[in-house]
């Protein structure tokens, strides 16, 4: 009886040193707390399985929509980012408005580019650029932050989103980024907004990609979970010139 119970013995640690191992590769979503320019910004950190704070990750910079509370942002994390995010080796930050200000309005955005600067000292970031994207209002936003700050920045998505404030100088801004655009087939009013900034971006020589949602609304269940790759396949073009 003794090998047997040794044989147990051992199939018992073993079988614990793998749930231990794999404990250890799990990806996190962390809760974080920054005073960013003497304003207090709520975000969450969605990091790689297997996320080594040595090694340098791509990441993404994403916004919410609507009120772009932490409410929303952990909807938009669970919807558009995490899954993928983990499975493919991406650091996502996804910050709530401070002070319920919108990102894409002068009090929101009065945290950048101090923000990208704290994001950029507490994680190693390929290239030391993001990604930028949003859903709704938080397309808006990715796209006003994106003008205003391009040296930190690939490309910008919106699912869905355009630049509301296109004045000439701010149009220039997102030359050298890749822009990447999403509406619902029944979303009118944004669908048509944005076709009309996307052929003003390529009539300029941009490198834009529209995408019109066949039966989706302003809520689009393409870009959720799984079908999120999407996103992330352009992100990685867009890390190596997006066919530039």
């Amino acid at each position: 009886m003794k090998p047997r119970r040794s044989v147990w013995t051992r199939l018992l640690f073993t079988a614990a040193a793998v749930m231990l191992a794999s404990h250890s590769l799990a990806a996190e979503v962390l809760d974080k707390t920054e005073n960013i320019a003497g304003t207090t910004v709520h975000y969450k950190v969605i990091l790689p399985n297997g996320y080594d704070p040595g090694k340098a990750y791509p990441a993404v910079l994403a916004f919410p929509g609507g009120p772009q509370t932490m409410d929303t942002v952990e909807g938009t994390v669970e919807r558009n980012w995490r899954e993928q995010a983990e499975r493919l080796g991406y650091i996502v930050i996804v910050p709530a408005a401070p002070n319920g200000q919108l990102f894409f309005e002068e009090g929101g955005a009065r945290v950048f580019p101090e923000f990208l600067i704290k994001l950029l000292g507490d994680f190693k970031i390929q290239g030391k650029k993001f990604h930028i994207a949003g859903v709704s209002n938080g397309g808006l936003s990715a796209f006003h932050i994106a003008a205003s700050y391009p040296q930190y920045f690939w490309s910008v998505t919106g699912l869905p989103g355009y630049l509301p404030d296109a004045n000439p100088a701010r149009v220039r801004a997102l030359a050298k980024m890749c822009i990447n655009m999403y509406a619902g087939e029944m979303d009118t009013a944004w669908l048509e907004a944005e076709k009309a900034q996307a052929a003003q971006f390529r009539a300029k020589g941009f490198i834009v990609e529209f995408s019109e949602e066949k039966g989706q609304g302003h809520v689009m269940r393409t870009l959720e979970g799984p079908s999120a790759v999407r996103l992330f396949k352009q992100f990685e073009e867009a890390r190596h010139g997006c066919g530039k």
